[in-house]
This record gives C-alpha cells, structure tokens and sequence, in this order.
C-alpha cells in the first residue's frame, strides 16, 4: 500500500490559476483514498474560495484551511500540523503538474532515503505572446536563473542544494524544524539549507516535473524579482547563516553595485567611470551575445528578450541592495527557528 500523502497548497488571490492547479492535483494517479490536500488560505479577496467552493463539496480529501497571517511559511506550518500523512508535499497554486509527479516523488524519496526531493520546475505563460514568451525564456536560461538546476533542466537524478515544491517523509520537520515564518520569502531555500546543513540529503528527479506559470508583464516580473532580491538579504539577516543562500542569488547585486558605485564615486575620481563604464559594456556584451542566439534559433523577438533579462537582473538586484540597507534596521532579537517551530 502507498504512503498516506499530505498535500498542502499555500493560496491567496489565486483566481486566475487555482482550478488549473486543482484539476492537475485531480488528475494525479496516486490514489484519492491514500490523498489528502489541504489548501491554507490568506484569507483570499478575490474569488479564489468561490472558485474552490465546487472542489471541497465534490472530494472530501480536500480540505480549506484559514491562514490569517498570510504568508506562504505561516501556510505551510498550518498545513504541516494539520496534516494527517506519512509523507508531506508542497505546492503552488501558480503551477500545474504531471500526472505521475505524486506517484514518482513519494517512490524516489523512499529509495533514495532522502529528506526531500523535488523534480523540474519548468516556466509557461497563460497567454503566450512575443512578450511573455520573452520571459518565460528568461526565467528558464542559465543567464537568467544561474546554475539553478531544477530551472534549467536535468538528465539524471543527484543531490542538489534546493528544489521547489518539495516532498518529505514527516520526520524531516521532526529533525530540522518548521518553516522559519519569519521569511517572506525564501522559506523554502532555506529549509533545504537548514536540511543539508546539518547533513540531510535532498534530491531532484528528471522522471517528473512541474510548469510553473510565469507573470506576463515586465512590471509584474519586476515587482516579483524585486522582492526576491530583497528577502536574499533579510534570510541570511535573519537567520544569521550565510550559506542559508547560495552565490548566484547575490550575482545581480553585485553587478547593480558594479555600476552605482563607480558612478558615485567617480564624481570625487574619475577614473571610477571607466570601471562603471567597462561593468555596463562587459554586460552589454553578453547580453547582446544571449539574446541574437536565442532570437536566431528560437524565433524570439531580440528586444523583448534583452529587456526581460535587464528586468530581471536590475530589479533582483535592487531588491538586495534594499534589503542590505534594511539589516540596519533590524536590530531585534532573532529567535531560534527550531525553538519556535515544533512539529
């Protein structure tokens, strides 16, 4: 008999993707009777639970759960202790997922004897058109994500230092603890570090994956990439472990930094302007280099790539030049995640 699998899907404001993400979770061959989703709420403004309304009275393995202080850890943590399973999964209402992604991880983390295990997370857009093709491209290439691998694809399984929507046997939260809440964002890249950081193992898989539903605009690219940056910064703050992140998540800060100090600095030497100038060209160059390559063999419009990668890097790396700015501030004491978060 199969695992008992609980599956818990953070939500809040999902209207435009929650069925999607229902009908695929429905779609699934593990079986319904060894299954229960638990779908934890912010406390949705739109008509997300209007939406759910038809799935909840239709399944009675899918449950709603209130989440009044509405970020995805505070979700997740609801989730964790209100669930009843052997084994725990995450998911995100924004993606949908391949018919054995239940089936395969549940098997690979009880071979593997790992303490979690992901798949692929690959991008697509709703509407596909030369712009949000642009950025889903962006969010899927090595100049964009780095060496994230369960974003630019795998051909064999290994450990890796994070995956998303991951699935755990219960007593991995027994071990390392909760999500930290404190963590707007993150929360999962840090859980995987806290895990490999006291000599877990956590695995990816090629034999499933996931399509994550990208934003369609540059604003929304922006605004969601600038918050990312930002919770860079306030995760290794907060949790006082630098290696909670990994060297690329700091790579677009480093690079807005390359141009805003010389530039500053310049007024008082300037010959600090050639060291900006040289920053912007070097840039300039592989960029040009990505983006005729990608609208060469891709078919891609040149322009809309180079300004979704330009979105990408500069609003990353702005949200972590604000989030070094804000540590000033965050003076307060830090608690201990394992001391707060008790399965």
């Amino acid at each position: 008999m199969q695992e008992m699998l609980s599956v818990i899907v953070p939500i809040y404001n999902e209207e435009k993707y929650i069925e999607q993400c229902l009908d695929s979770i429905l779609s699934q061959d593990y079986p319904y009777c060894q299954m229960e989703v638990l779908l934890v709420d912010g406390m949705s403004q739109d008509r997300t639970r209007a939406l759910i309304k038809p799935y909840l009275e239709r399944h009675a393995f899918i449950r709603l759960l209130d989440n009044p202080k509405r970020t995805a850890p505070c979700a997740m943590n609801i989730g964790i202790r209100a669930s009843r399973g052997d084994v725990l999964m995450r998911l995100d209402a924004h993606t949908h997922y391949e018919q054995n992604y239940f089936s395969t991880l549940v098997e690979a983390l009880e071979r593997l004897h790992a303490d979690n295990v992901g798949a692929q997370c690959r991008t697509s857009v709703l509407h596909p058109n030369a712009r949000t093709m642009a950025i889903k491209t962006a969010l899927s290439h090595p100049f964009g994500v780095g060496n994230s691998t369960f974003r630019t694809g795998l051909d064999e399984e290994r450990e890796v230092d994070t995956v998303p929507f991951g699935c755990w046997p219960r007593e991995t939260f027994q071990k390392y603890g909760l999500y930290d809440e404190r963590l707007t964002r993150n929360q999962d890249i840090e859980l995987n570090k806290r895990i490999l950081l006291r000599g877990g193992q956590v695995w990816i898989t090629p034999r499933t994956y996931s399509t994550y539903l990208a934003r369609e605009t540059y604003w929304a690219l922006a605004k969601n990439n600038y918050a990312n940056g930002q919770w860079n910064v306030l995760t290794v703050w907060l949790t006082r472990q630098p290696r909670s992140l990994s060297l690329r998540h700091f790579v677009p800060m480093a690079f807005v930094l390359s141009l805003i100090l010389p530039f500053l600095v310049g007024f008082f030497w300037p010959y600090m302007w050639v060291v900006c100038a040289l920053s912007l060209l070097l840039y300039l160059g592989v960029l040009t280099n990505v983006c005729a390559r990608l609208s060469r063999h891709g078919g891609l419009g040149f322009w809309h790539l180079a300004w979704a990668f330009i979105t990408l890097h500069v609003s990353y790396g702005c949200g972590s030049i604000v989030g070094l700015l804000q540590t000033g501030f965050l003076l307060r004491p830090v608690p201990d995640v394992n001391e707060r978060s008790k399965v």
